[in-house]
């Protein structure tokens, strides 16, 4: 994989998706995989962190430990450009985006801190990123995929 549309920041679908047993996960995993050897160069809000947990254990059936520990694991990545301020100009900012595009608050934020941090691409499964100009999204599932998961999360 090239860095040609990095660096990328990691929305919290792609991270709790490549932590999961689902048969899509391998498009999220190998972002993660390169993130984590620094193939490609990523930008992870430790926030992103606590909204993947909250997502593996509410629809993908991990145990609180479980996630924890998948997580910290992915937290030990060194190649990866931890993401660890909050800084009042950053929340103001990703409430202003986060009203002017109509989405939510916490997509808002990762929006402000991926034009702080020069980001050229948002990674999600969440075409809420595409409202944004200042930056790419790339929603890594195929539709297909996307019946897919939602199959396995029925079940």
């Amino acid at each position: 994989m090239s860095d040609a549309g990095g660096p990328y920041l990691f929305d919290v679908g792609v991270i709790a998706l490549a932590h999961t047993e689902t048969p899509v996960r391998e498009s999220a995993l190998s972002y993660v995989r390169d993130a984590i050897t620094g193939d490609i160069a990523a930008v992870v809000p430790y926030p992103a962190l606590f909204g993947a947990h909250t997502v593996l254990t509410t629809y993908y059936g991990r145990s609180n430990a479980d996630a924890s520990r998948l997580l910290q694991n992915f937290m030990d990545a060194k190649r990866i450009r931890w993401y660890d301020e909050m800084p009042e100009t950053v929340v103001r900012g990703g409430f202003s985006r986060a009203g002017e595009a109509n989405v939510g608050g916490w997509d808002g934020y990762y929006a402000q801190v991926a034009i702080d941090e020069g980001v050229n691409t948002v990674l999600t499964i969440d075409s809420d990123f595409e409202r944004f100009d200042a930056f790419d999204t790339e929603i890594i599932l195929s539709p297909d995929e996307f019946s897919e998961l939602n199959k396995f999360l029925e079940n």
